[in-house]
């Protein structure tokens, strides 16, 4: 029964918060992705598992700096010294968009690492090419069929489709692919277990934050190619949240989310990679949880006063020790007359243990005065303007009575008004 560790979406140049560390001059977000990376490869070596299962986006873009691109090339040297097959997925972000231009992980395959395959191209393996990834004496008994991302020129390319119909477009290559599929299963051996892994987005499925997957200017495979019952497993990337979308049932179908939080829509996400062993009609999921993942915490107030505003924000907020070391973000939504009572150096004291603060101000304008078409502002007094203005301010009814007195007195000095 092979055992295969599954992982996916390592991003580990995505240095979009915090500082650099003095000692390596990296950027601390990036050792947050390598420690998480660090941790899997401890893993699988640990485990010693049979196949490690990548499945695509090692970095944020195309276009990865040297010192990223060593980074990434020492932990899968790791893997490849220790004899573990590896199978590396290229994802949309480490794709070229230009037919015939390298990807970020081609240097794998110019150098010909051993143990380590990278997949660009749709295909199937066999246990037999799959067997030679594995040590002298070693062999897998696992077929493959990898579906690496599938942009949209490539494959208009390859079917030499002429038409901008993104309908005609996607349901030509859903077309190709299950022919595809159909002929590699035909291809496959009847006693050994089946594995597709892909980086796509799937018909169903959830990204981070809890957005609904639908057509728009990706692919979107159907449910039902990657619930094929002939597939004992299928290793997903590109989504970012963890997500099982045959749950209970078999073949399991997995998406073990990005490696850390990339952003404040993942701030409640868990982070996991997956190890499975991988039998015919019962496959066995153990789900990793990586132990140190970057708190994120994110919080919104709308201010219903504008007393003791720090305070308020105070109790809006975790407590210290889990503001320690976390990614933070406060929204505050207010009155903009009440800027000036903000007093933010005293709220950025309050999470100074932070790795880094976001704070997002919101004030908000006044509504205007709505007035009837037989009326004009000209015509109403001043004391008629200020109840309009008490209205829309929501200010509160026990001040109107003491500030109108107040103004009364500065439009009618010469009036007393004891």
């Amino acid at each position: 029964m092979p055992k295969i560790l599954h992982f996916a979406d390592a991003h580990i140049d995505m240095a979009n918060y915090g500082r650099r560390d003095p000692e390596t001059g990296l950027p601390l977000r990036i050792l947050d992705f390598l420690a998480s990376l660090d941790e899997i490869i401890n893993c699988a070596i640990k485990e010693e598992v049979d196949c490690v299962l990548f499945a695509g986006d090692a970095y944020k873009d195309r276009n990865p700096a040297p010192t990223f691109q060593r980074e990434w090339g020492v932990r899968i040297m790791r893997l490849s010294q220790a004899g573990i097959p590896t199978v590396l997925l290229v994802g949309n972000h480490d794709i070229s968009p230009s037919i015939g231009r390298a990807h970020a992980l081609t240097e794998f395959d110019t150098l010909q690492v051993p143990h380590v395959l990278i997949v660009d191209q749709p295909c199937f393996l066999s246990s037999e090419e799959l067997s030679r990834l594995c040590p002298a004496g070693k062999s897998l008994d696992l077929q493959l069929i990898a579906l690496p991302w599938l942009s949209r020129t490539g494959m208009m390319t390859a079917l030499d489709l002429q038409t901008r119909d993104l309908d005609r477009i996607y349901q030509e290559m859903i077309k190709k692919l299950n022919h595809d599929m159909d002929n590699w299963f035909k291809q496959a051996d009847p006693e050994l277990p089946i594995v597709l892994a892909a980086h796509a987005s799937v018909e169903g499925a959830v990204f981070g934050g809890e957005r609904s997957v639908s057509l728009g200017n990706d692919l979107v495979l159907p449910i039902s190619l990657v619930q094929d019952p002939r597939l004992d497993y299928t290793a997903l990337g590109h989504l970012h949240k963890k997500q099982e979308l045959n749950k209970g049932k078999h073949p399991p179908v997995v998406y073990p989310g990005s490696i850390e939080r990339v952003d404040f829509g993942e701030a409640r996400d868990e982070k996991y990679f997956v190890i499975a062993e991988v039998k015919q009609g019962k496959t066995k999921l153990d789900w990793h949880k990586l132990e140190n993942i970057r708190p994120f915490v994110d919080r919104y107030l709308e201010l219903k006063s504008k007393d003791k505003i720090t305070d308020q924000v105070k109790k809006a907020l975790p407590s210290s020790d889990l503001l320690k070391d976390a990614i933070v973000r406060l929204v505050l939504e207010y009155p903009r007359a009440w800027d000036p009572l903000i007093d933010e150096p005293a709220i950025r004291e309050l999470v100074k243990d932070s790795f880094e603060f976001h704070f997002v101000k919101q004030p908000q304008s006044e509504v205007r005065i709505r007035l009837s078409k037989d009326r004009a502002i000209g015509s109403l007094s001043a004391e008629e303007l200020l109840d309009q203005y008490w209205e829309i301010s929501k200010t509160p009814e026990d001040e109107i009575k003491s500030l109108n007195k107040l103004a009364r007195e500065i439009i009618h000095p010469d009036q007393d008004f004891e």
